[in-house]
């Protein structure tokens, strides 16, 4: 690299060029990338630079490298997949390597400014979530647009016995910038998944855990008139003797 991004809005557009070049290898020139991992060849990665552009090649020969390496022999699994279910691997893949390349270059930025630079990163839809098609590539809405608002999608609700809606906590409007640290410690109880404003999210009654509404087969609409939810866990442990 000509010169190393220092700053946060350096490293983000690092981030997001790499990213577009991974973005454009996986969907627009997929046919191109596929030809080029031959599992008859050696161990091959696939990078993304600065410029935009992207590259099937062999890892760096320098120990330790320049920047952290992307994942080694992607071409190995492409013909024991489905094409489809290998592009998503490799999409995981470089996803994993482009926060990493991210954070390395940002090793020396502060607390706030790290967490501002996740924020950045964050609010783009994950590589993988480009190629799977689990969300639109289009930016996606403000967190406080209608977040007051108790039947919209993005405010994570459970109901008490007497059927009022009960907010977690962590995600009241009230001392949001005090409390957004604690966002990324709240987990899906089924997925794992880390709590994302933009999602449906229900409280369990009985464990007091929370749940993607989707993991949990359950709906906004739904959630309206569940008195008291249980989890699928919660249900089962009732169930037995």
């Amino acid at each position: 690299m000509a010169s190393t991004p220092r700053t946060v809005e350096e490293i983000f557009k690092d981030y997001t060029a790499r990213r577009t070049a991974i973005v454009r290898a996986l969907s627009q020139d997929v046919d191109e990338f596929y030809g080029l991992c031959d599992p008859d060849k050696e161990n091959l990665c696939l990078y993304g630079h600065p410029n935009e552009t992207w590259e099937v090649t062999l890892p760096a020969e320098e120990v330790p490298p320049e920047l952290p390496e992307p994942a080694l022999g992607i071409n190995f699994a492409r013909d024991g997949m489905n094409r489809r279910d290998w592009l998503s691997l490799v999409a995981v893949h470089s996803d994993s390597w482009l926060l990493s390349v991210a954070f390395y270059l940002g090793a020396r930025l502060n607390r706030n400014e790290r967490k501002r630079l996740f924020g950045l990163i964050n609010d783009l839809p994950t590589v993988f979530e480009v190629v799977s098609e689990r969300k639109p590539v289009k930016d996606k809405p403000t967190a406080d647009s209608g977040s007051k608002s108790k039947g919209s999608t993005k405010v994570s609700v459970g109901r008490s016995s007497d059927g009022q809606v009960k907010s977690n906590p962590k995600f009241a409007d009230e001392g949001f910038a005090e409390e957004d640290d604690e966002h990324s410690e709240t987990l899906c109880g089924s997925c794992g998944g880390n709590y994302n404003a933009d999602e449906f999210w229900i409280g369990c009654d009985i464990c007091e855990r929370w749940f993607h509404g989707k993991c949990v087969k359950i709906t906004p609409a739904k959630a309206e008139s569940i008195k008291q939810y249980k989890c699928p866990s919660c249900s089962l442990r009732r169930g037995r003797p």
